[in-house]
């Protein structure tokens, strides 16, 4: 399946953005609803010291029932090996849909290194435990059935997601994640990220963590829960964002949708 780039792609030239670090997670490589594109553009315009794969970069549930895997997949894994060899110090640390690689935890490969789980140091001092989240999850951790049912119903609203955006781009709107949009306004699923970031910041806390940066959840956030300040990075099928930390240690989301629009469409004006 050939994929076309998206608009600017083709510009050259150095970064326009440059990070102390970067996590990222929640790709699901091996997938039609992946949005491989959008994460190669974005990793076209970023740089950083450290990068963190927070877990589900390879969707190995998926591709053990259909294989999927575009070149663009394939470009998204030799970008992150080069950024290795390049000497950005880079983290793997595996979700559930990718729970195989947890079998090489403490090794590494290509300067990819595999954790289960690891302490990131901000600029400023701050402990942060960086996790993919699953195991705070009950429905994956003692219903597997459950999940993977969940997980089909999740391709298809990622289907209806690809039509609808299909029908945005013809209009000349932005892409709009419609599935993220549902599942937020269900109130079942709010109730869910509610529990679930208030039990990984309590892990946190008994680690004597200051923060703690999971994946998992699709729904990017920063926000403080008691003494811990609890981050998300969202995900690279419905949303397109990361975390970011400043070389200052400031940290914030970045929403890819709208930070290119802001930056790189300049470049391309000029």
């Amino acid at each position: 399946m050939t994929q076309t780039p998206l608009p600017g792609s083709e510009i050259q030239g150095d970064p326009v953005l440059r990070f102390r670090s970067i996590w990222i997670s929640d790709i699901h490589l091996g997938t039609r609803g992946c949005q491989a594109e959008r994460l190669l553009d974005f990793l076209r315009y970023t740089e950083s010291d450290y990068l963190y794969l927070v877990g589900d970069i390879v969707d190995g549930w998926h591709l053990r029932r259909r294989w999927y895997w575009p070149q663009a997949h394939n470009d998204v894994v030799q970008k992150v090996l080069r950024r290795a060899r390049h000497g950005t110090k880079v983290f793997y640390v595996p979700g559930n849909h990718d729970e195989a690689a947890r079998g090489f935890c403490g090794l590494h490969f290509g300067g990819v290194y595999v954790v289960n789980e690891v302490i990131h140091e901000t600029a400023d001092g701050k402990r942060m435990l960086v996790m993919h989240g699953d195991q705070f999850d009950a429905v994956v951790g003692y219903a597997r059935w459950l999940a993977l049912l969940g997980d089909k119903a999740y391709d298809a609203a990622l289907f209806v997601n690809r039509i609808f955006n299909m029908a945005r781009k013809k209009l000349g709107l932005p892409y709009w994640s419609l599935s993220a949009y549902l599942k937020h306004k269900v109130k079942n699923a709010v109730e869910y990220i509610g529990s679930f970031e208030t039990f990984i910041a309590e892990a946190a806390h008994h680690q004597k963590a200051d923060a703690v940066l999971c994946g998992h959840i699709h729904h990017a956030e920063i926000r403080q829960i008691g003494s811990v300040l609890y981050l998300n990075d969202g995900d690279w099928v419905e949303s397109c964002t990361a975390i970011v930390e400043d070389f200052d240690g400031k940290l914030r989301i970045i929403r890819w949708a709208e930070e290119r629009d802001r930056l790189v469409m300049p470049l391309m004006a000029r």
